[in-house]
Order: C-alpha cells, then structure tokens, then sequence
C-alpha cells in the first residue's frame, strides 16, 4: 500500500463507443445516454464506498470526493501500520454500525440524510458543507410526524 497524499488522476486511456439508439443505429440517443444527469448525486457518509457509488456532475466535485476517499484510505493505512489491523477494522465496523442505525424522521428535515454520528467518527464535525444546508427536500411537504411513524411499524389504515 503507498501513501499517497494525493489521488491519482483519472483520466480516461480510451473511449467507448456509444452503438445509439436501438430504433436507428448510429443516431445519439439522448434519453438513454443522459438517465444519470436527473438523479441527484447519492448522499454517502462512508469514505471506503465515496469512489464506486460517485457520479458527479462536475469535475470539481469528482475530484473532491476522491481526495476526501484518498484521505481516509491514507489514513487507515496509517493507523494499521501504527496500531496494527483491529483498529481501521473497530473503525469501520463503527461507522457500519451508525449508518445502519441512523434514521431521522422527515419532519426535522432530514430523513436518511446527513449523520451527524457519521460525520464525528469521520473528523467531519467542524466541516459545513453544501449537503448540510441542502438537504434536497425545500421542494416536497414536510410530513405528518405521526403519519410516518404509523407508516414504519405498519400501522398505516
């Protein structure tokens, strides 16, 4: 394992050819092609999964979340070469064990979102970051409490 201080770049070696759209070969298809750019970009709180599930919309964003993955790999090696395999392993099953458990109802404006538990085992809890201000339900109605937590434990008529 190399400690890299910083990712390395991914730039891409060759591009895949795209075949089109099924009706009409050799045309573009836009539909199939743009599905992703609708979607927003999946909120993680894990490090280790940051660089498989990302698929950002701006280079920026890209690179920040594989200097924020390369931070973390970097520092678990560190701490396995310091105080050997059980403590990134207690950290990991840790930050398992609060992402499994992490539920807010929609009323206070969160849902599945931001973990705070997550970000303090991260060393992210003097960090504020977009996704903290933006949470992505300005738009929708806030929720009955009551109504979803009938909904949870099946209590719904």
């Amino acid at each position: 394992m190399s400690l890299r201080i910083v990712p390395s770049a991914p730039h891409p070696t060759s591009i895949p050819s795209t075949p089109g759209a099924p009706s009409a070969p050799g045309v573009h298809d836009t539909l199939r092609s743009n599905l992703l750019l609708s979607a927003p970009p999946p909120k993680t709180a894990s490090l280790a999964s940051t660089s498989s599930q990302t698929q950002s919309f701006h280079p920026l964003e890209s690179r920040l979340s594989r200097w924020r993955a390369q931070q973390e790999t970097l520092k678990m090696e560190l701490l396995r070469r310091q105080f050997g395999i059980a403590e990134p392993v207690r950290r990991g099953m840790e930050m398992s064990i609060v992402l499994a458990g992490e539920w807010r109802p929609m009323s206070l404006g969160c849902g599945m979102g931001a973990s705070v538990h997550a970000d303090i085992l991260a060393g992210r809890d003097a960090e504020i970051g977009w996704e903290d201000v933006f949470t992505g339900g300005e738009m929708g109605e806030g929720g009955d409490f009551h109504v979803e937590m009938e909904g949870r434990f099946g209590m719904a008529w």
